[in-house]
């Protein structure tokens, strides 16, 4: 589900930041607490997920039946779970913003072309601080649900979980393991003289032994038995594979490769179903896996009993360790720096003393090696890299627990590029809240501009990957 690079090493450290810092261990352990406990909504609320679903009023408007089917699917989802497989962007593996993903269908009446969906909205660019989006309704374009400032409310057809259930429903999370193609079907066996090369495979990414079975789950959900399928293979290159059906025969559905453009698959109004980019690409976690580039402690716990079946998940949050004393060369001697009371000091000079270099620097003397350590680490620490990362991707307490370890819980950040971020991140939260009530209008928010700024000081500037 995400839109690869072409070097093959920038793929790996992409999903390796991403696994490290979008869904952190103390999300993962409350969310499953909650849920285990039969709260789903504070499920949601621990993996930071805004739901804009009311069961109550879906009773009223659907009926009992649908609002219950919805019911069982929200008691059963796994926030996080789908928080670690939603699509993603580069170079910082954020959220792909402004976008409409459907987890399930509800047929109303039984009538196939009249459903209600579920889906998650990711909010625009401008808005998405603290990685934060939104469980909704999309009954159609004509009785859409849910807010309508969103600026894509149409479930998108390249990103669509409704054929995944395995990547948010906690009772399906084993089907992973096949559908990701970690362990071969009977139907495709030990290996298949038409698979291609697994070098040019793994270099590229695509998960193409999948791609038959994965295009008949797509026609049949879509209603068809054989016909053409669209595979994206990278920006504005498709491949067109036609499918013909299996009848009752033991074997996947044959499929061959008829054009290398997109077309029409039946007239405008049965456009050529296009194959979700969760079908497309090999799950990055096992790639990271087969690669020896992550352990499987460091994997979701679902993902992790379903890829590495056996093996310890990290289940407990990771606490930030107390700093250490550093040492710093001061007036030809090695000195030490760490925390006391809550604030970082210069431990091998008295108070007065600091006192007056204190004094000195005031007034434009040149302070002592050790507070000059000190004062660098209030405005440009060593952490600042992981504390933006953290702050990028919505994990406020991960970022103040990593200050507070270096500079102790009662220090005041001085001026500099650590309190720019840390103010940056409020203004981006005041800014969506705006979007969420609709008193921002669609465009941009006040720390918009502030944003840009602290994003342009880094050396490699967004593109597109996403998953």
């Amino acid at each position: 589900m995400r839109s690869q690079p072409a070097n093959p090493d920038f793929r790996s450290s992409f999903w390796l930041r991403v696994r490290e810092f979008a869904v952190p261990p103390s999300m993962i352990e409350v969310a499953t607490a909650r849920r285990a406990g039969g709260d789903w909504a504070g499920a949601c609320a621990a993996a930071r997920v805004d739901v804009d679903v009311d069961l109550r009023s879906v009773a009223r408007t659907h009926g009992r039946e649908l609002a219950g089917r919805l019911r069982a699917d929200l008691r059963h989802l796994a926030p996080d779970l789908l928080r670690w497989h939603l699509p993603r962007i580069a170079p910082d593996g954020l959220l792909r913003p402004g976008l409409t993903v459907p987890l399930a269908r509800y047929d109303r009446g039984g009538r196939h072309g009249d459903a209600v969906h579920l889906v998650v909205r990711t909010p625009p660019a401008w808005a998405d601080a603290g990685q934060r989006f939104s469980l909704a309704l999309w009954d159609g374009p004509r009785r859409g649900s849910g807010p309508r400032r969103h600026p894509h409310p149409h479930p998108d057809r390249r990103f669509r979980l409704d054929l995944h259930r395995h990547l948010w429903d906690a009772r399906r999370a084993g089907e992973l393991r096949v559908r990701s193609g970690a362990q071969r079907t009977p139907e495709e066996g030990p290996g298949a003289a038409s698979d291609p090369p697994a070098t040019a495979e793994r270099r590229q990414g695509w998960a193409v032994r999948r791609w038959p079975a994965e295009a008949a789950i797509l026609l049949r959900a879509e209603g068809r038995t054989s016909g053409p399928v669209a595979v994206r293979v990278g920006a504005g290159r498709h491949l067109i594979l036609e499918v013909a059906s299996a009848g009752n025969g033991p074997g996947p559905p044959e499929v061959r490769v008829t054009s290398s453009s997109p077309r029409s698959g039946g007239g405008p109004h049965r456009p050529t179903p296009v194959l979700p980019d969760a079908a497309t690409w090999v799950s990055p976690d096992l790639e990271l896996l087969r690669d020896g580039l992550i352990e499987a402690g460091r994997l979701h716990p679902l993902v992790a009993s379903a890829l590495a079946p056996g093996h310890p998940a990290v289940t407990a949050p990771r606490v930030a360790r107390a700093a250490q004393p550093h040492r710093v060369r001061c007036r030809g001697a090695w000195h030490r720096i760490g925390l006391v009371d809550g604030t970082l000091v210069a431990l091998d000079h008295d108070p007065a003393e600091v006192r007056r270099e204190e004094l000195l620097a005031a007034l434009t003397g040149t302070p002592l090696p050790c507070l000059r350590a000190i004062d660098e680490a209030h405005r440009h620490p060593e952490c600042l890299p992981e504390v933006r990362a953290r702050l990028d991707h919505g994990d406020t307490a991960g970022a103040l627990a990593v200050v507070e370890a270096l500079l102790g819980p009662d220090a005041r950040v001085r001026d500099g590029a650590l309190r720019d971020e840390l103010e940056t991140a409020a203004l981006r939260r005041v800014t969506y809240g705006l979007f969420r009530t609709g008193l921002a209008g669609s465009g941009p928010g006040p720390a918009t501009a502030e944003r840009r700024r602290t994003r342009d000081r880094r050396s490699r500037p967004r593109h597109g990957i996403a998953r």
